[in-house]
């Protein structure tokens, strides 16, 4: 399995047989389109963890619908936000609910702000966890205002629901292979507050950062 890092919390695991993409949104370094091209033999799999317009793209109802071996994986709130057919997912994606495939399984799991989070495991045991917008959001005084009225919740009751759902990973998926997990510079000196509680509690072998797009990408 090759994971490639397409753009601020988006990645694609390349199988053999199958591409497995997460959370796609914008691709300005031109990673997941050469993939896609070169598909005509493999199944695609797109997993979208949530409605945010930073982690979708709306060209993807268009490409599944328009080939058979293109399967959605949208999160509940995802299909209502965005309006997709109901009868066009392969599955929609609830937390505390599985899903099985010919390539993987999937178990969906509570976030910290909307949607879901997920864990994938591959046939051979490779296991994936793609947080989406799952993180520790304890944003410190001198963050922008704006990115703190977001949060509806008071930094204890944050620290305390995000440490809740990684116990939750952590008792069906005490080892994870690959972590693709927000690390978030409006967070400031807090970024790595979340990630770090992600390796305390449970065992990562590989951790990738995403959503630090936000003033350190260059969209060029």
């Amino acid at each position: 399995m090759k994971l490639h890092y397409i753009h601020h919390s988006g990645f694609v695991a390349e199988e053999e047989d199958c591409l497995i993409v997460f959370d796609y949104w914008l691709d300005p370094h031109g990673v997941l389109l050469p993939l896609l091209n070169n598909t005509t033999d493999k199944e695609v799999y797109f997993i979208i963890s949530h409605f945010h317009e930073d982690h979708y793209n709306p060209d993807i109802p268009q490409w599944c619908a328009a080939n058979s071996r293109w399967h959605l994986l949208p999160s509940y709130d995802t299909v209502k936000r965005r309006r997709i057919d109901k009868t066009l997912p392969l599955a929609v994606l609830r937390f505390g609910e599985s899903v099985e495939t010919p390539h993987f399984s999937l178990k969906s799991y509570r976030s910290t702000d909307v949607g879901v989070c997920t864990v994938l495991t591959l046939r051979d045991g490779t296991v994936l966890f793609h947080a989406g917008d799952c993180n520790n959001w304890y944003f410190p005084l001198s963050a922008d205002p704006t990115d703190i009225d977001r949060v509806k919740v008071t930094p204890d009751q944050m620290e305390k629901l995000f440490l809740s759902i990684l116990r939750d990973i952590k008792h069906d998926h005490p080892v994870i292979d690959h972590a693709m997990f927000p690390v978030d510079p409006r967070l400031g000196q807090e970024m790595m507050r979340g990630p770090l509680q992600l390796l305390d509690t449970i065992k990562v072998r590989h951790l990738h950062p995403m959503h630090y797009s936000w003033g350190l990408d260059d969209l060029g």
